[in-house]
């Protein structure tokens, strides 16, 4: 069965939040305890996620803000890890506060999974705009949620079933690797250039 790794955002996920909700309803999810949300240290906070994608592999990453960021940042730097699917939720740009900005830029690359940005177009912390910036980047397809601020309890998202039909969209997505990917792996192919000479 496929395990959905959660990753809170800055702050962490109260009672009242979809992710803690949505952890305390469905076995196969599980709320990472990613240490001091309150001062996240991105070393931490990257290890700390690598550790349990190791324990489940080929799992579904769900990540809100802080967390969307801490996900993408993983899937650039380590792209040999076993990942089904990430679901990045209201992605956060971590310059925009003194308490995240230690994570740095957000990664330019592209992901080698499957990944969808569920944006918001009154986002605090992200403009929709640069949401689809970054999604494109990343090969993500984009989800526009309307105007729903930063989607997280202080927004009216306690549960959230639609968190989980967006998953399951990824499950199905997912469920018969490409002709491609059976062939190069998780990695993406290499590009074929046009021999010298040649336009």
């Amino acid at each position: 069965m496929t395990k959905t790794l959660i990753v809170p955002g800055l702050d962490g996920s109260p009672a009242s939040h979809w992710q803690d909700w949505w952890a305390r309803t469905d076995p196969t999810a599980m709320l990472l305890d990613m240490g001091d949300t309150a001062r996240p240290v991105r070393e931490v906070w990257e290890a700390t996620l690598a550790v349990h994608i190791m324990a489940h592999p080929d799992s579904i990453l769900v990540g809100q803000s802080l967390g969307a960021v801490t996900i993408a940042q993983l899937l650039a730097r380590w792209p040999g890890l076993r990942v089904r699917a990430a679901l990045l939720i209201a992605p956060a740009d971590p310059m925009t506060s003194d308490r995240t900005a230690h994570f740095g830029a957000l990664p330019r690359q592209r992901f080698d999974v499957s990944a969808t940005v569920v944006a918001s177009r009154n986002d605090p912390w992200m403009p929709f705009d640069q949401a689809r910036q970054v999604a494109d980047l990343w090969g993500a397809e984009v989800h526009d949620i309307g105007h729903a601020g930063h989607i997280n309890a202080a927004s009216g998202f306690g549960p959230w079933a639609g968190g989980k039909d967006l998953r399951d969209r990824l499950l199905v997505r997912t469920a018969r690797p490409s002709a491609l990917r059976r062939l190069f792996g998780t990695r993406a192919p290499p590009l074929l250039r046009p021999a010298q000479g040649l336009a």
